[in-house]
């Protein structure tokens, strides 16, 4: 009797060792990135990397999780804003001010990762981020759960979330900021599919909304692949297998998807266009 106690306990053990490399594993998890030494991450890899363990998809009761790391709230303020009324407003000066409040709860070391994100939007752009004042329209960036901001501008406060320490990567701060100024994700263009074949068998079936495009405006730019709105070639996938690749057939292997740290030329490009910024070298 005692035998077959120890046997079952045996048993259990290797039950819940099995169903944790299940969980983890980079080809079963639901992790939505794919972990090997030849694939360079992107700053979205990070993103869903964070929020898939340790953020819920829903924030609060009201709000929750769309496309991985938009915030959409029901009621009121519950669209999700492509329009120009949600853009931030421009200065007399040509400058577009960008009011922020930065939480306490940052370190030093952490605060200056942030500021490094937002100068990363600033290189060649006329935004600009200023401390808070006595600004109406402003965010507050907060250690929250998970990496996660609104779509452009919602009118008083509005959170940012960066988690520490896992979302405080210049490459994941920049993309936030990038929301909330008001672009999505670049595979999201209503042209995607001309430039991407996004094979929808290797994603895991509860994601698939995060692959939906959208009616946006290209702003007259090229699909641009090395955007850090771009998703990794990996992007939840369910089985390491790719679920974005591109469409140049000639050269598909050569092209990286997604940025891990920087701005893309044409995401400065984006911003200037947006925001009518003008010529970049002003800037």
């Amino acid at each position: 009797m005692e035998r077959i106690i120890v046997l079952c306990l045996v048993s259990n053990c290797l039950s819940a060792v099995h169903a944790q490399t299940f969980l983890f594993s980079p080809k079963w998890g639901p992790i939505g990135y794919k972990e090997r030494e030849e694939y360079d991450g992107t700053a979205m890899d990070e993103i869903i990397k964070t929020n898939e363990f340790q953020a819920s998809r829903i924030i609060d009761g009201t709000t929750s999780l769309r496309d991985g790391d938009i915030a959409v709230s029901s009621g009121r303020r519950s669209k999700v804003c492509f329009a120009r009324s949600c853009l931030w407003s421009k200065s007399v000066d040509g400058h577009v001010y960008v009011a922020y409040r930065l939480s306490p709860e940052y370190s030093e070391i952490e605060t200056k990762l942030i500021k490094k994100g937002m100068e990363s939007i600033e290189k060649g752009t006329c935004v600009r981020f200023v401390p808070r004042t006595h600004q109406r329209d402003y965010i507050d960036i907060q250690p929250k759960s998970g990496c996660w901001s609104y779509l452009g501008t919602r009118g008083g406060r509005q959170t940012v979330s960066l988690q520490s320490p896992d979302c405080l990567r210049v490459g994941v701060i920049s993309h936030e900021f990038m929301h909330a100024l008001g672009f999505v994700h670049e595979q999201s263009r209503s042209d995607r599919d001309n430039y991407v074949t996004i094979m929808w068998p290797n994603i895991w079936r509860d994601r698939l909304r995060n692959f939906e495009k959208f009616k946006t405006d290209s702003l007259d730019l090229p699909y641009d692949y090395g955007s850090i709105m771009h998703f990794g070639m990996y992007a939840y996938s369910q089985d390491g297998q790719p679920t974005i690749i591109p469409k140049n057939s000639h050269n598909s292997k050569d092209i990286k998807l997604g940025q891990a740290s920087t701005l893309s030329h044409i995401d400065q490009m984006k911003i200037n266009k947006l925001y009518k910024c003008g010529a970049m070298d002003e800037y």
